[in-house]
C-alpha cells in the first residue's frame, strides 16, 4: 500500500523548511536553478541534484566523482558549471562534467559565482576576492575580503553575496565596486555554501545557506559501554531571511518564538530567618530584536517596578523562616532574531561628547574594576596605542583583550588585576577586562546578559536546560546609543585574525535581560543584603529552561 505525499505550496518549498538530503556529508557549493538545488558534496565528490519540497537528491556525475571531491564552491551561469578545488578554478558544460582549467590561484580558491562575463573568487590565504574577465582570463581587480574566514559566494544584478564560514555572517557587497553595505548573521554556524533563489511568479529573492559541521552524540554500542560519545557529520540547507534598516544601520535575521523560565526554588544550605522580603528579579529587555510578547509569574505573585529603564518583578514575603520552602519566578514569551550593526569608523569621526550624566555613571569604577591598578592602567594605554578614533578604540581594545587572555570558567570572578595576570577569564572575567579598559579611555559601557539558549532550533517544544549562564556587553556611541559586543567567544585563539561576528552583533539564541542593572538582589527590612551578608547561591536554586516553540515567518518586506 502506498500514500501520495502532499503537495507543498512555493512559500512552504522556499520558505520554512530546512532541506536535509539524506546522504550528504559536507554540502559545500550551491546553486539554483530555477526550483532546482545543485551542490556539491565536498567529501564524497557527489553534483547532487537536490528537490528542496522532498530532500530527495540525485547523483549527477555517477562516473566523475573522483574529480569533484575536495570541491569548496560552485556556481551556475546558462549551461556552465563553475567549481574551485584546491588552488584551481575550473568550468564544465553541464552534458559532458568534464572540467576544463580556468585559473590557478597562489593559494586555496574558495568560492566562485559568475555573472555574464565576470568570475568573481574568494581566497581566504590573499584575503580578498578576485575579479576576472571570463573571456581574456585576466585579472579586472579585486575587493578586500569582508571576513576573516572562508568565504563561498553568489551574485544578482546588483549585489554579490560572500558567506563567511567563520563570520557565521553573510555580506552584501556592491558587485561593482565592492562596497559593504550591510550584513546579517546566520542562525546556525558553520555555513558552507550560498545561493539565491527566485520565484518565478513574484520576483522575491531568497537566499539559501548550506552548513556542515560535526555534531557529539552519544552511541548505544552494543559491543562496548552502552553509551559511548562520538561524532557524525551534520549537513543541511536552510533559507536566511533578513531585514536591512538603512537608516538604523542594522539588519535582522533569522528568528525563533522561545518560552523561557527562570524560578527560584528556597532551599538554603543553612536554615535562616530573613523579616520583610523583597526578592527582586530583572525581566527580558525590550529592544531592536527580542520583543516581549507575555510574562507571568511562577509560583508566587509578583509586582513589577522600573529600574533605569529596565522591568524588573518584585516577589514580597512577610518572611523566610527556617524550613519554609517557595518556589517563584516568571515565564516569558519572546520573539528573538539576529542582529547586526554597520557603523564605520568615518560614521563616528563627528559624533558629539560624552554627556555629563553618562560619564559620571558609565566612566567610573562601580564594580570592582581595579581601575586604579599599575596593571589596568597600563593596559588600557597599551590597547588602543596612538588610536583616537571611538570605534577603533572599541575595536583595539577588544583585539587586545583576546591577544592577552584565554577563556577559562571559574566558579568566581576575579578582578581585572589578576584577570591581567592570569592570562585567564571566563565570560564575567572578560567583561570585567574590557569595562575597565574602556571605561579608562572615555567609551561608556555597561555589562549585559543573562543567558544564552542552547542553541538547537530543529529541537523545536523540547525543554532545553543552558549549562551556564553569560554575560557581555554593550558600548555607547553619543548619536547612535547602545551596540553589542560579546565578551568570549570571538576569542579563536592564535593571535587573530579575530571575527567580528558578535562585535555589534548577537544572534538569536542571546536573551537580553536587565542591561546595565543587576539581575537578581535581596532586600530584608528595606536593606539590600549582598552576597558577604547571605549570597544569594547559599539560599536558592535556580531553575532555567527554555523551549524554542517555532521559527518566526520570514519578514513582510
Amino acid at each position: 500500500m502506498s500514500f501520495a505525499l502532499p503537495s507543498l505550496i512555493a512559500s512552504q518549498m522556499f520558505g520554512q523548511r530546512t532541506i536535509r538530503p539524506l546522504t550528504a556529508a559536507t554540502l559545500c557549493g550551491l546553486a539554483f536553478i530555477k526550483d532546482t538545488l545543485i551542490a556539491i558534496d565536498s567529501i564524497k565528490g557527489h553534483l547532487l541534484e537536490i528537490d528542496p519540497s522532498s530532500d530527495n537528491s540525485k547523483i549527477l556525475n555517477p562516473h566523475q566523482v573522483r574529480e569533484f571531491r575536495d570541491v569548496a564552491g560552485l556556481s551556475v551561469w546558462a549551461d556552465s558549471l563553475w567549481v574551485t578545488r584546491e588552488n584551481s578554478v575550473y568550468l564544465s558544460k553541464f552534458s559532458s562534467l568534464g572540467l576544463e582549467h580556468f585559473v590557478t590561484l597562489p593559494y586555496p580558491a574558495d568560492g566562485v559565482a559568475v555573472w555574464e562575463s565576470t568570475v568573481y573568487v574568494s581566497c581566504q590565504k590573499l584575503g580578498c576576492i578576485l575579479i576576472y574577465d571570463r573571456n581574456t582570463r585576466k585579472e579586472i581587480t579585486r575587493f578586500s575580503a569582508p571576513g576573516v574566514g572562508v568565504e563561498n559566494l553568489t551574485v544578482s544584478l546588483d549585489t554579490l553575496w560572500v558567506c563567511d564560514r567563520t563570520e557565521q555572517t553573510v555580506y552584501a557587497m556592491d558587485r561593482a565596486t565592492g562596497e559593504l553595505q550591510f550584513s546579517v548573521l546566520t542562525p546556525f554556524e558553520c555555513p558552507t555554501g550560498i545561493a539565491l533563489h527566485t520565484n518565478e511568479d513574484t520576483g522575491k529573492e531568497t537566499l539559501f545557506i548550506a552548513y556542515a559541521s560535526e555534531e557529539p552524540y552519544i552511541r548505544d554500542n552494543p559491543n562496548a559501554d552502552s553509551h559511548e560519545l562520538t561524532y557524525r557529520d551534520r549537513t543541511f540547507i536552510h533559507p536566511l531571511h533578513y531585514h536591512h534598516e538603512p537608516d538604523k544601520q542594522y539588519a535582522l535575521s533569522n528568528g525563533y518564538l522561545i518560552e523561557m523560565s527562570y524560578a527560584e526554588e528556597i532551599a538554603p544550605l543553612d536554615e535562616v530567618y530573613l523579616p520583610d522580603v523583597e526578592w527582586r528579579i530583572a525581566l527580558p529587555s525590550e529592544t531592536e530584536r527580542q520583543k516581549l510578547k507575555h510574562i507571568e509569574p511562577i509560583g508566587v505573585p509578583f509586582t513589577e517596578e522600573v529600574i533605569d529603564g529596565q522591568r524588573v518583578a518584585v516577589f514580597k514575603f512577610d518572611a523566610l523562616t527556617p524550613g519554609e520552602r517557595h518556589i517563584f519566578g516568571w515565564k516569558a514569551l519572546l520573539e528573538v532574531r539576529g542582529i547586526k550593526y554597520r557603523i564605520t569608523p568615518r560614521d563616528v569621526e563627528n559624533a558629539p561628547e560624552i554627556s555629563p550624566e553618562f560619564q559620571t555613571r558609565y566612566l567610573v569604577d562601580d564594580d570592582n574594576l581595579a581601575m586604579d591598578t599599575p596593571i589596568v592602567r597600563d593596559a588600557a594605554i597599551a590597547a588602543i596605542g596612538t588610536e583616537t578614533n571611538l570605534l577603533r578604540k572599541m575595536y583595539n581594545i577588544r583585539n587586545y583583550v583576546y591577544d592577552e587572555l584565554s577563556y577559562g570558567i571559574k566558579p568566581h570572578i576575579d578582578t581585572p588585576d589578576l584577570v591581567l595576570e592570569r592570562g585567564i577569564g571566563s565570560c564575567g572575567e572578560y567583561v570585567g577586562v574590557l569595562l575597565a579598559l574602556c571605561r579608562l579611555n572615555g567609551i561608556p559601557c555597561r555589562t549585559v546578559g543573562r543567558y544564552k539558549c542552547p542553541p538547537y532550533s530543529e529541537h523545536q517544544g523540547v525543554p532545553l536546560q543552558p549549562d551556564f549562564n553569560h554575560v557581555w556587553l554593550e558600548f555607547y556611541i553619543p548619536g547612535f546609543g547602545w551596540l553589542p559586543m560579546e565578551s568570549n567567544p570571538d576569542d579563536v585563539g592564535n593571535y587573530g585574525p579575530y571575527p567580528t561576528r558578535f562585535f555589534m552583533g548577537l544572534s538569536w539564541y542571546h536573551i537580553e535581560i536587565g542591561k546595565g542593572i543587576t539581575f537578581e538582589t535581596l532586600s530584608s527590612q528595606g536593606t539590600r543584603l549582598t552576597k558577604d551578608d547571605i549570597p544569594l547561591g547559599d539560599l536558592a536554586i535556580n531553575h532555567i529552561r527554555f523551549t524554542i516553540l517555532k521559527e518566526l515567518p520570514p519578514f513582510s518586506d
